[in-house]
């Protein structure tokens, strides 16, 4: 029984934990809730206005225990890498990044998501997270194209978009339900060879 079930762990895909000089991406784990509860409640008015309306039971324990088992589930599945953002070495949880809607077949794309805690918005976190990730989209997941969409009045995340080398493409109407609205939002795309950090050109 141990062989059967040592054979099946070495089976199951490493989650990623990606590492730059100050900062570490990896899957969310139980043990994460207590900065993660505080982070998310003490930056509520800042981040509510770019998500969906905050369900009831947001920020409970129960409900971050379910978060961190989906997301293991949808990245054993192929499906999205959830990760959590991290300073180095001190590991104080700063945002999240989010690797998803992953596409195959003739596609190969996906679609990131973000969020910084308020009081460590504006200071690089960001841009220094998809440096990061940027490279392990082209290179370990072998994928061709990034999305993002963003609200066109959050100027911050348009202006971290272009800096991270993505081109907008067009507007997509009343895209999605925020904060209990339907918005548009502005769609933008980034390929392995366009220019900045993560290039990787392919024959």
């Amino acid at each position: 029984m141990t062989g059967l079930i040592l054979r099946l762990l070495s089976r199951q895909p490493r989650t990623p934990s990606l590492h730059g000089d100050q900062h570490l991406l990896r899957l969310a784990r139980y043990q994460d809730y207590g900065q993660w509860a505080a982070l998310r409640s003490e930056s509520r008015a800042f981040l509510q206005p770019w998500e969906p309306t905050w369900r009831e039971e947001e920020l409970s324990e129960a409900s971050f225990r379910g978060r961190v088992n989906r997301g293991v589930k949808e990245f054993q599945a192929g499906h999205a890498v959830p990760l959590l953002l991290f300073s180095r070495p001190e590991m104080r949880l700063l945002g999240g990044l989010t690797i998803g809607y992953i596409r195959r077949g003739a596609a190969q794309s996906c679609m990131i998501g973000y969020w910084m805690g308020e009081r460590h918005a504006g200071q690089g976190h960001m841009l220094a997270a998809l440096k990061i990730a940027i490279p392990y989209i082209y290179g370990q997941l072998q994928l061709h194209r990034i999305e993002a969409a963003c609200i066109p009045e959050n100027w911050k995340s348009v202006r971290l978009l272009e800096k991270a080398g993505f081109e907008r493409e067009g507007l997509l109407r009343k895209y999605l339900k925020i904060n209990g609205e339907w918005r548009d939002h502005v769609m933008f795309s980034r390929l392995p060879d366009d220019g900045g950090f993560g290039k990787m050109t392919r024959p």
